[in-house]
C-alpha cells in the first residue's frame, strides 16, 4: 500500500505557506497554507497534523479531512482550517497525479472551458486608479476590483463616502460599460457607513460591495442586502459550510471562500453547493501564490455556480516574490482574453520549482499586516 512518508511546510515570500507531501512510490502533491501574517502559527499546525499522517494512505482524502478537522476537542478557527486546506490541496494533487488526471476530473469533470479573471488595483486618487486599471485591460483583464478606501473613519464623512465614489467614477469611467469592477470595503466600514455608501454608488453599477463589514458582524449583512441593488459578496474570513450558512440566508449574492483558508478543495466544493441552493454563485478569495490559484481553478472548471476568479499575478501586495516566481512552466497560469482556461496536466495541473521554493524558504522574513489607528490614536481596521 502506498503511504505518506513526508509532510514539509515552506513559508516564502512574499508572505505564502507552501505544503509538500510525498509518497512511499515518490509521487510528491503540492499545497498551500497561506494565512496571510500568521505562516510561523500554521506552519506548527500541519507539522502536527503530519505527524498524524505519516504512515497513512494518501487517497483516503476524506477520512483525513475529517479526522483532522473533527479529531481534536478543539475544532475551527483560521489556523486549523488554513493548515488542513494546504495538507487537502497536497492530497488531491497526488491523487491527481497518480490517476494521470487533472483534478476536475476526480470532481465530476469539466462544467466549462474557461473562468473569467479579475486582478487588484491600488491608486489614491481617481487619476491613480484610471492608469492603474488601464494597465489590467492592458494585459488583457476584463474586471478589477479596487478598495473602496483607506482607513475609515466610525461614521464616514461626506469627504470620505465622497471620495469612494470619484475613484469608482474614475474606475467606471476608463472600464466603460462592458468591463468590470468590484469594491470591496475590506471590512473597514460599519453597517451604517455601508448603507450610506451603497446607493451613492448604484448608478456605477458595480459587480458587487465585498466584505461591507468585520465577519464577527456578519449578522448584520441583511439590512445592507435589503437596502441596495448591489450584489454583496463576503467570506474570505468565513472557514467552513456552517459559518457560510447565515450570510447565506440572509441574501448575500457572491460567496468567497478562501481555498487556503476554508478547509481546501474538499470543504469549498461543499460551500459550493451550499450557496447553490441559495441562488447564490462562488468568486473564491485568493491573493495569494500559485497553488492556491491552481487549487480554485480546479474547484472552478467543476462547479456550476462558479463566478469569476481572484487573482494576484501583480498585486501591490507582492513584494519579494511574484504568483509565478515559483513555478516551472507559466503557461497554464496565463490569461486568455481575459480567462483561465482549462489546466491540463495530472493534479492541481501546475509544477511547482522545488528549488526556488527551497531558497526563498532559507531567506523567510515573517510578513505581518500594518496596524492602522484613528486620529483619536484608536485602532482602525485595516
Amino acid at each position: 500500500m502506498t503511504t505518506i512518508t513526508r509532510v514539509e511546510t515552506f513559508p516564502v515570500a512574499p508572505r505564502w505557506l507552501f505544503v509538500r507531501v510525498e509518497t512511499s512510490d515518490g509521487i510528491i502533491g503540492w499545497g498551500e497554507a497561506s494565512l496571510e501574517g500568521f505562516a510561523d502559527v500554521v506552519r506548527a499546525a500541519v507539522d502536527q497534523f503530519g505527524t498524524y499522517l505519516l504512515g497513512k494512505d494518501p487517497a483516503r482524502i476524506e477520512d483525513h479531512w475529517q479526522v483532522l478537522t473533527k479529531g481534536g476537542f478543539y475544532r475551527g478557527g483560521a489556523v486549523l482550517a488554513s493548515a488542513v486546506a494546504g495538507i487537502d490541496q497536497a492530497l488531491w494533487d497526488i491523487k491527481g497525479k497518480s490517476l494521470g488526471v487533472p483534478v476536475y476530473e476526480l470532481l465530476g469533470g469539466r462544467v466549462r472551458d474557461s473562468i473569467r479573471a479579475y486582478g487588484w488595483v491600488g491608486g489614491d486618487d481617481p487619476a491613480e486608479v484610471a492608469d492603474h486599471i488601464a494597465a489590467q485591460i492592458e494585459v488583457g483583464l476584463t474586471a478589477v476590483k479596487m478598495n473602496a478606501s483607506g482607513r475609515m473613519g466610525r461614521n464616514g464623512s461626506v469627504a470620505e463616502l465622497d471620495g469612494v465614489v470619484q475613484r469608482v467614477a474614475s474606475a467606471r469611467e476608463v472600464l466603460g460599460p462592458h468591463r468590470d469592477v468590484a469594491v470591496d470595503l475590506h471590512g473597514r466600514f460599519t453597517l451604517a457607513t455601508a448603507r450610506r455608501l451603497a446607493p451613492l454608488l448604484e448608478p456605477l453599477h458595480p459587480f458587487f460591495l465585498e466584505e461591507p463589514v468585520v465577519p464577527e458582524n456578519s449578522h448584520t449583512i441583511e439590512k445592507l442586502v435589503d437596502a441596495t441593488t448591489i450584489p454583496i459578496a463576503t467570506g474570505e474570513r468565513l472557514y467552513s459550510r456552517q459559518e457560510f450558512l447565515p450570510v447565506l440566508q440572509q441574501g448575500i449574492a457572491i460567496a468567497q471562500p478562501d481555498l487556503s483558508h476554508a478547509g481546501g478543495i474538499t470543504e469549498v466544493r461543499r460551500i459550493a453547493a451550499l450557496a447553490e441552493t441559495f441562488d447564490a454563485v462562488l468568486a473564491p478569495h485568493c491573493p495569494l501564490g500559485p497553488l492556491a490559484l491552481a487549487a480554485c481553478l480546479q474547484v472552478g472548471f467543476a462547479t456550476p455556480n462558479y463566478l469569476i476568479q481572484e487573482q494576484s499575478i501583480g498585486i501591490h501586495y507582492n513584494r519579494g516574490a511574484e504568483v509565478l516566481d515559483y513555478v516551472v512552466d507559466t503557461a497554464p497560469l496565463a490569461f486568455s482574453e481575459g480567462s483561465f482556461t482549462a489546466l491540463t496536466a495530472p493534479g492541481l495541473g501546475i509544477t511547482i520549482d522545488e528549488t526556488a521554493v527551497r531558497q526563498a524558504a532559507a531567506r523567510w522574513e515573517s510578513w505581518h499586516n500594518p496596524v492602522w489607528r484613528h486620529d483619536d490614536g484608536s485602532f482602525a481596521e485595516w
